[in-house]
């Protein structure tokens, strides 16, 4: 992967009218369940991210199809699939590997993967997930840096998450498609990439359906066959965007996004003051005067999204008052503050008291350090100036390119190859509402 930085010359208002991708959190884990099929099936409105692109070429390694059809439509065939061990070590970069155990584990018995990666925002433990696939009669067996994963069949339980986990909750999901028998996952995430995963999976003929909120219930032993599905819009695109219209004083209408999948978000808008407007799938966000600060908590959904708070970091810079955002889901994802910092921006590191911690922190207490922060103050309005800074991963890259947006001059944000993983051409799609961003490769 090559070192990508972005030259931002900014200050100027954004405008204009944008159309967000597939969401990157959905594509490529439906193009892994995909191999729970029989028989091929056909992914649409999937980016044209990274991520996507290294699954392709796992599946691809393990002797699966992954094609190309159009610019957005990608055929999965599972039939040809060979290999039980997954060898290809670009999968570091993402949380795939862990998804990607669970159709192995049922085609072949086994599996032998990578421990996950991703960006460097938390530990992101697979206990949680590896504990529920014992429940379900897998043995969990860790060698280094590698997992294996052994069951001669597995068998529907009742199993209840002790913490809330996106990715967990979407690998038992998996598993517990092709089990003998119920299983009943509790206190599971309830995430709308979570919903669409299993609308793609009983278009495939899974029995699933939510029992309540945080519950899901899967009736297993059905053979799973090839399906047609449309990747949901990405939520995560849509609120960068919103946040540089709002950071760069200006307006913008983004297109095909689902008023129900950003309203945590919606209702910070509102708090701040900034203009916001749903018409159908069409959102129109303004900056219609100076904004108030505000407090924010992370927490899973339907709570604000805890990729949210790096990108609304710059915006609140702009407003008038304190600020504070405690993030919850993650014990160490203030990087991009630092870097904030650097632009002019006044912002304080502090961790508040908190009476019952392990109710409160999703994150797993035993991966706290005491030189984590849990929580920023900031301190608004500040003029942001331009400075050279590095991303150091996908949101906290967006972050610093909001904020160079908004900084009056020329600044260089390096590491962009991070946002090459959960953006489909940022660069293009800012530069058509008016932001002058040149791009360079070394």
């Amino acid at each position: 992967m090559g070192l990508v930085r972005w030259r931002i010359r900014g200050g100027r208002p954004l405008h204009g009218r944008v159309r967000v991708s597939g969401a990157k959190n959905t594509a490529f884990k439906v193009m892994i369940a995909a191999l729970l099929a029989d028989s091929p099936s056909i992914l649409e409105n999937v980016p044209d991210v990274e991520d996507v692109h290294l699954v392709a070429c796992a599946i691809e390694a393990l002797g699966g199809r992954a094609m190309r059809l159009a610019p957005t439509t990608w055929v999965v065939d599972p039939r040809p699939l060979s290999e039980s061990h997954v060898v290809v070590c670009s999968l570091e970069r993402t949380r795939a590997s862990s998804l990607l155990l669970v159709p192995l584990l049922v085609r072949f018995g086994e599996a032998l993967v990578p421990e996950p990666g991703g960006d460097r925002i938390g530990r992101r433990p697979l206990d949680r997930a590896l504990a529920g696939l014992e429940a379900l009669g897998a043995h969990v067996e860790k060698r280094g840096k590698q997992l294996l994963v052994r069951a001669t069949q597995l068998r529907g339980a009742r199993y209840r998450f002790p913490k809330n986990t996106h990715t967990g909750t979407e690998i038992l999901l998996l598993a517990a498609a092709c089990a003998q028998g119920e299983t009943l996952l509790e206190n599971a995430a309830q995430e709308p990439e979570v919903d669409d995963l299993i609308a793609f999976l009983n278009a495939m003929g899974a029995r699933i359906c939510r029992t309540s909120e945080r519950t899901i219930r899967i009736e297993g032993g059905v053979q799973l066959r090839g399906a047609r599905h449309r990747v949901m819009p990405d939520r995560n695109e849509a609120v960068t965007f919103a946040c540089a219209a709002l950071a760069t004083k200006g307006e913008v209408e983004i297109e095909e996004v689902r008023a129900t999948d950003v309203r945590a978000f919606l209702e910070v808008l509102e708090e701040i003051g900034a203009g916001s407007a749903h018409c159908e799938t069409t959102w129109r966000v303004w900056y219609r005067g100076p904004l108030r600060s505000v407090v924010i908590r992370t927490a899973p959904h339907p709570g604000f999204m805890t990729d949210w708070q790096p990108l609304i970091a710059p915006v609140l810079t702009q407003a008038e008052g304190v600020s504070i955002i405690h993030e919850t889901v993650f014990e160490n994802r203030f990087h991009y503050a630092r870097e904030l910092q650097r632009m002019g921006a006044r912002i304080e590191f502090f961790n508040p008291p908190v009476e019952n911690p392990d109710a409160v922190y999703n994150f797993n207490l035993e991966d706290d350090r005491p030189e984590f922060f849990h929580a920023i103050r900031i301190f608004g309005p500040t003029p942001l100036h331009p400075a050279m800074v590095r991303a150091m991963d996908i949101r906290g890259g967006a972050a610093l390119v909001i904020a160079a947006l908004a900084a009056h001059g020329e600044s260089v944000v390096e590491g962009i190859e991070h946002l090459k993983r959960g953006y489909e051409r940022l660069d293009v799609a800012l530069r058509a509402l008016g932001a002058e961003i040149e791009r360079e490769e070394g």
